[in-house]
C-alpha cells in the first residue's frame, strides 16, 4: 500500500496543496491534475492506483471523467466534495466510486479513507479466508487473488467495493447477511459507510450480472442480503 500512485484531480490549488501534503507524509507517490480533462490525460500516461476525485469542476466535472475511466478501468476512486446531498452521494456511489469525502474534511480522515479502499483493493498475502482460493456459486467464478469474476466464460468488471462485497455473499450461499455485517466484513476500518452507501454498491453489482442475464444478489427485507442457491 504505501508508494501507492495516487491521482488528485481539483480545480482548487490550496486543497490539491493540504491533500498531496498529507498524502505525501503517509508514504503515498502523489501526481495532480488541475481539471477533469488534466485527469484524463494524465491517466491516459500511467494509469494511477486511486483517484482522489473533485465533483465539481469546471469544463469536464469529477462526474463526467469517473464515467470516462469506467468505461477501461475500475481503479479505485474517492470522490471529493462540498456538497453533502444524498442524492450526489448516492449518484457519484452509482457511477462506481468505492467511497464519498464531503468537504471541508480533515487531512487525516481523507488519509483513513483512502488506506481504507487500497485495502480493498489489494490481493490477500495470508492463507485465511481472503486467500487465493476461487470462490464459486453456479455459474459465477471468482479469484480472489487476480481480482476477477466471470460467468460461464464472461468477465464482470466490478470495482474493489463490489468486488469485496461480492466475496463476502460468495463464501456462504444463501447465508442473510444484515447491513452492519456486510460493512463490518466488505469495508474493513471504514466507520463511515451508511445504508444507502451499500444499497448503491450491492445495485450496481446486480445491474451488472443482469447484463448477462443474472441476478445473483437476493435482498431480504428487513434483514439484509444474500446471496441466492444456484445450481
Amino acid at each position: 500500500m504505501l508508494g501507492a500512485d495516487i491521482l488528485i484531480v481539483d480545480d482548487d490549488d490550496n486543497l490539491r496543496e493540504v491533500v498531496r501534503y498529507a498524502l505525501d507524509r503517509a508514504g503515498f507517490s502523489v501526481r495532480e491534475a488541475t481539471d477533469g480533462r488534466h485527469a484524463m490525460r494524465e491517466f491516459g500516461t500511467r494509469a494511477p492506483d486511486l483517484v482522489v476525485l473533485d465533483v465539481l469542476m469546471p469544463e469536464m466535472d469529477g462526474i463526467e471523467v469517473c464515467r470516462a475511466i469506467r468505461r477501461t478501468s475500475q481503479v479505485p476512486i474517492v470522490f471529493l466534495s462540498s456538497r453533502d446531498e444524498e442524492v450526489d452521494r448516492v449518484l457519484g456511489l452509482e457511477l462506481g466510486g468505492d467511497d464519498y469525502v464531503t468537504k471541508p474534511f480533515s487531512p487525516r480522515e481523507l488519509v483513513s479513507r483512502v488506506k481504507a479502499v487500497l485495502r480493498r483493493s489489494l490481493p490477500s498475502t495470508g492463507r485465511n479466508e481472503d486467500d487465493e482460493t476461487v470462490l464459486r456459486a453456479g455459474p459465477i467464478r471468482m479469484n480472489p487473488e487476480r481480482h476477477r469474476v466471470f460467468v460461464e466464460e464472461d468477465e464482470v468488471r466490478l470495482t474493489v467495493t463490489e468486488f469485496r462485497l461480492l466475496q463476502v455473499l460468495l463464501r456462504r450461499p444463501g447465508r442473510v447477511y444484515t447491513r452492519d455485517e456486510l460493512v463490518d466484513r466488505a469495508y474493513p476500518g471504514n466507520h463511515h459507510v451508511s445504508d444507502r452507501t451499500l444499497d448503491s454498491h450491492v445495485r450496481r453489482i446486480r445491474q451488472k450480472f443482469r447484463d448477462h442475464e443474472l441476478d445473483p444478489v437476493e435482498t431480504v427485507h428487513g434483514l439484509g442480503y444474500r446471496l441466492r442457491q444456484m445450481a
